[in-house]
């Protein structure tokens, strides 16, 4: 079966590729494994050099390589340009860091030398979602490469140009091209590949099922797993928050990236003193989103990036609203070419519905009124998800009490969530386990190895 590339915005079909066959998965899987032999011993310098380069072309051609993400999966253009420069970013991090995040540690023991050492493992499984197409390769990339690993990407089958294009940036910047090398496979491919004694061990951003299925896979082939599953975040709102700047983040953090990113705040938890009044900014806020073309630039929310999706994410709502749930706004699929939901506001919403229990991936937001900081905590953590969160407030009690309190791998306080190559990025629960960026991100897959030496 071929897979393609179709343009959400129109329901334009791109172009398609054929899986690769056998043969050639096999060609690519000893690459990555000779390639890693000679790749593991070359120095922090001769990577990081590397590495810049391919931030260079990334901040070069943020434009043209905007457009692809665009085209591709529907991500407005400001948007896309921001996300090939904060690739480039990451890869400056670990370019300039991932000597020092990596080097010998000495440990006092009994030994006349004891200290760890951190080594490269091999040929890393990357499997990616579609949603940030650049920035969730590259934040796995950076790291692994530097760390001295090698990488064998298999993308979301709607973004295959994009995953080209990152190979291709990687091979012009200078790495062997079996550093980092773009597998066109279907989802049955991936099992054989993850067994394969070659392959060391494979990170996963997606779905829960998709974890769940990718880890239980690895564990029978004892191989290390990080796993970033998605979440619904909770942006809570409380008296002595400042009212106009929470409205207005909130509002970004629902719809960026069409409403489609793992760290969107997806539940409004907001305390009843300011409930009303939150609320009546917030839906006024959403209903003044421009939907639209994500080529202009005066477009705030571009289309879903595909059908199915668009079709899964008006069920979820119809079947809240069918439960009990309010609709303050939006609430439909626009009728217009492509694939665009309007900008949708849910309040009052029932237990066991789907805008309850549920990620809802698009600019759907889901209100809650509480009574106190308590209230707005066990709601908060009401979830399967663990993966990040919002707290407004200026009281630090207040603000000492969500830290401790809040059930995520992320918790930001008067801000959006938002992923920062220098913080380590993950979640708990069915959010996923392991951490990305950050010292912890690169030392995700390496040997730690302990080294003892007695005598001189």
């Amino acid at each position: 079966m071929a897979i393609q590339s179709l343009n959400p915005a129109t329901g334009e079909l791109l172009k398609q590729f054929q899986p690769i066959s056998e043969s050639e998965i096999e060609k690519k899987l000893d690459r990555a494994d000779q390639t890693f032999r000679a790749y593991r011993r070359t120095t922090f310098s001769e990577r990081a050099q590397k590495m810049m380069q391919v931030a260079g072309i990334l901040e070069t051609e943020k434009i043209e390589l905007g457009k692809l993400m665009t085209t591709e999966m529907g991500k407005t253009l400001r948007s896309a340009a921001e996300e090939a420069v904060k690739c480039a970013w990451g890869c400056r991090f670990y370019a300039e860091n991932a000597e020092r995040f990596l080097a010998d540690e000495v440990v006092q023991s009994g030994a006349s030398l004891s200290y760890i050492r951190y080594e490269p493992l091999g040929p890393i499984l990357a499997i990616m979602p579609w949603n940030f197409p650049f920035w969730q390769v590259f934040r796995f990339a950076a790291a692994a490469l530097m760390a001295g690993n090698v990488a064998l990407l298999k993308h979301a089958p709607n973004v295959p140009q994009c995953a080209l294009k990152i190979s291709e940036i990687f091979h012009r910047a200078g790495f062997p091209e079996g550093a980092f090398q773009t597998l066109l496979i279907e989802v049955d491919a991936v099992k054989r590949i993850l067994e394969d004694r070659r392959v060391k061990a494979v990170t996963l951003t997606g779905s829960v099922r998709a974890g769940g299925e990718v880890a239980a896979l690895a564990g029978s082939a004892l191989k290390k797993t990080v796993l970033e599953l998605g979440g619904s975040d909770a942006f809570i709102v409380m008296p002595s928050a400042d009212l106009d700047q929470a409205v207005k983040t909130g509002v970004t953090a629902r719809t960026i990236n069409n409403g489609q990113s793992c760290i969107a705040a997806k539940r409004f938890i907001l305390h009843e003193q300011v409930a009303d009044d939150f609320t009546k900014r917030f839906v006024a806020a959403m209903e003044a989103l421009r939907v639209g073309d994500p080529m202009n630039n005066d477009t705030d929310i571009g289309p879903i990036t595909r059908a199915d999706l668009l079709a899964k994410l008006d069920e979820q709502v119809q079947e809240s609203v069918k439960l009990g749930a309010k609709v303050l706004t939006g609430a439909k699929i626009l009728k217009r070419q492509g694939y665009f939901y309007a900008p949708t506001v849910l309040t009052d919403i029932p237990k066991d519905s789907p805008a309850y229990d549920e990620e809802l991936f698009g600019p759907v937001a889901s209100l809650f009124q509480v009574r106190n900081i308590e209230e707005a905590i066990t709601v908060a953590n009401d979830t399967m998800f663990g993966l990040g969160s919002a707290a407004w407030t200026r009281d630090r009690a207040e603000m000492k009490k969500f830290i401790d309190e809040l059930e995520a791998g992320l918790v930001f306080i008067n801000a959006m969530v938002a992923s920062d190559p220098r913080l380590p990025f993950g979640g708990v629960k069915q959010s996923g386990y392991g951490r990305e960026l950050g010292v912890q991100g690169i030392r995700e897959f390496v040997n730690v190895k302990t080294v003892w030496i007695k005598g001189s």
